[in-house]
């Protein structure tokens, strides 16, 4: 494509805005080849919206927020990684023998329906923050990383806020107190 701007100043910036304009609304060509790399990644059809990560100076936290596919088929998120964590675990909360709440690992990740949503909260699924290498401050923003079951990957920002926590019982293989009553963790 070939652009040809007036002789003007005025008018070869009108020109030139117009140029741009035209061209962030024409549609790209890409041959099937290139297309068919692209369509399909399970990153590129999930919006993790109003995400947030509890406070806590030590120890773990978790991250809340809405996991959107906008895809034709369901998205499995099976990990998630920070670089304020040793590692990041997908959990669920469940009810426990006499009513109590525990928190665990979710066997095979969060499956995101076609067309559908899931909700990260307090109290239910949410993604675990093991072993924090610093302290997670209100108002600070960190990384998370979303890994799909087709290797595709998606960075958001999370912002840090302040929440009291589920007050669940943790039931897992490698904390460092399992099954013991942790209010600081927010899941």
């Amino acid at each position: 494509m070939s652009i040809t701007l007036p002789r003007t100043p005025r008018a070869r910036r009108l020109g030139l805005l117009a140029a741009v304009a035209a061209l962030a609304i024409v549609p790209t060509a890409c041959s099937s080849d290139s297309a068919s790399t692209v369509t399909g990644k399970a990153a590129e059809e999930i919006s993790y919206n109003d995400q947030w990560i509890k406070a806590a100076d030590s120890g773990m936290s978790a991250a809340f927020g809405i996991l959107t596919n906008a895809g034709d088929a369901p998205v499995n998120l099976v990990a998630a990684s920070s670089p304020v964590s040793a590692r990041v675990e997908i959990h669920e909360v469940v009810a426990a023998a006499g009513g109590d709440k525990t928190m665990r690992p979710k066997e095979g990740g969060i499956v995101i329906p076609a067309h559908g949503t899931i909700t990260l909260k307090p109290g239910a699924d949410h993604l675990m923050f093991m072993d924090l290498k610093q302290p997670l401050r209100t108002g600070a923003e960190t990384p998370i990383t979303l890994i799909f079951s087709d290797g595709s990957t998606t960075t958001v920002s999370a912002q840090v806020r302040d929440f009291a926590g589920g007050n669940e019982n943790y039931s897992g293989g490698e904390h460092p107190a399992p099954a013991a009553q942790n209010p600081a963790h927010g899941g």
